[in-house]
């Protein structure tokens, strides 16, 4: 047990640095294009939104794929399944039940979707923060000569 949650721990702790860096690198991105942006305010906003989540759920489409690969390399899933549906199922919590990790790993499939839980609560973090941002930013714009 202590070993699946060590593995469970560093795949989580993989996951958190991806993720970290991601943000980190889409938010700076972000920023240089709203900086550059003109026009529309509603269309700035609505389109810095897109793109922030787009980036985002790309981060987590990578954090899943690390998931699947720590489960071939562990092998953690039953022979013939679908290592990729399993990762997003158990990330995003779904949690159908049709593929279940194989005994010795059971605990991995939980630790999986505690990760996916923080970092999807990362991720709701990072949109309001910049939402808020690019609101206040527009507001300083309208307020300047």
């Amino acid at each position: 047990m202590l070993f699946q949650l060590l593995v469970g721990s560093a795949v989580s702790a993989v996951n958190i640095v991806i993720h970290s860096l991601w943000t980190v690198a889409a938010i700076g991105w972000l920023r240089n294009v709203a900086l550059t942006a003109s026009g529309r305010a509603w269309l700035q906003l609505s389109g810095v939104m897109v793109a922030t989540a787009l980036a985002l759920m790309l981060a987590h489409t990578l954090e899943i794929v690390v998931w699947s690969l720590a489960y071939l390399a562990i092998g953690a899933a039953p022979a013939g399944s679908d290592l990729l549906y399993f990762a997003f199922v158990n990330y995003t919590t779904l949690g159908y039940g049709d593929v279940l990790p194989v005994k010795q790993w059971q605990l991995v499939g939980p630790m999986a979707a505690m990760n996916g839980i923080l970092m999807f609560g990362w991720s709701t973090a990072v949109l309001f923060e910049v939402l808020q941002k690019t609101i206040e930013r527009q507001a300083s714009l309208a307020k300047s000569p």
